[in-house]
């Protein structure tokens, strides 16, 4: 397994990702982003990919309206999935991550179809270019983020993949282990993210290893699945920010880092 962080599309992310060790670096393209600032730096973030030798291992876009409320989907975002397809394959990226928002004046069984169509547009799109499509789990415009839509959903279409969370299932109130034990074969992209709450309510996301998160038997699982895919480090929390998030970030790649079993190789 790879330890990477959610980063900017700047040279000083690359700096900084190079410095701590990290083996690559994620992009969050969402609904919200600048796209031509991120167009017009194609280049750039393939520059200083090779100048600092960081792997742009993941590029995700959360929050993206793919339905109208009538159920029709929108072929602008379409397009823009498409695109940021062919970036990940120029720049030898592995995952594009999105999901699907729920269209509430359709039916369930509507909704299950446009994303079973969606998302097969999107595989489609991704064969040959060495790209794979993962639905994010959490619930930002996203509702293909439970067993319950993954059965039918990735049960429908083999090639889609999962990018995990297990924090979103703890905030959810789901069994964050029994879905990595039963989706972990699935899972193309992880992100680390720790989770805290008391008497069921969110209180914060602090670093992994200060927070509830069974760590050690959620990275075990992963090895049960033959798991070698990225962990990126997601600092997400209102608390750790600025100097103590720099903190947060160190604390959290030395606690993962502990947790996973360097294979050494052997000679014949």
């Amino acid at each position: 397994m790879k330890i990477g962080v959610i980063g900017q599309v700047n040279e000083e992310s690359f700096i900084k990702t190079q410095k701590r060790s990290f083996e690559f670096i994620e992009l969050c393209i969402n609904r919200d982003y600048n796209l031509d600032y991120f167009y017009e730096n194609i280049e750039n973030l393939n520059k200083w990919s090779q100048k600092y030798d960081i792997q742009i291992q993941s590029i995700g876009r959360w929050k993206a309206p793919i339905q109208n409320e009538d159920g029709i989907l929108n072929v602008w975002e379409i397009n823009i999935a498409k695109k940021m397809i062919d970036i990940c394959s120029n720049l030898s990226c592995e995952n594009y991550v999105c999901g699907i928002n729920y269209a509430k004046n359709i039916s369930y069984y509507k909704n299950i179809k446009n994303a079973i169509d969606y998302f097969t547009i999107l595989v489609n799109h991704a064969k040959e270019k060495n790209v794979k499509i993962s639905v994010y789990n959490c619930m930002n415009e996203n509702f293909v983020n439970s067993p319950e839509t993954w059965k039918i959903v990735l049960g429908h279409i083999p090639e889609l993949g999962i990018k995990y969370d297990p924090s979103h299932a703890i905030y959810d109130k789901r069994n964050y282990l029994k879905e990595t034990l039963d989706w972990g074969h699935r899972f193309n992209h992880t992100h680390i993210k720790g989770s805290l709450m008391v008497e069921g309510k969110r209180i914060d996301d602090p670093p992994a290893g200060l927070d509830q998160t069974d760590w050690k038997t959620f990275i075990a699982l992963l090895y049960y699945h033959g798991y070698t895919e990225g962990l990126s480090i997601e600092s997400h929390s209102p608390t750790w920010q600025e100097e103590l998030g720099e903190k947060a970030i160190n604390y959290t790649n030395k606690f993962i880092r502990k947790l996973l079993i360097e294979l050494e190789e052997t000679g014949e």
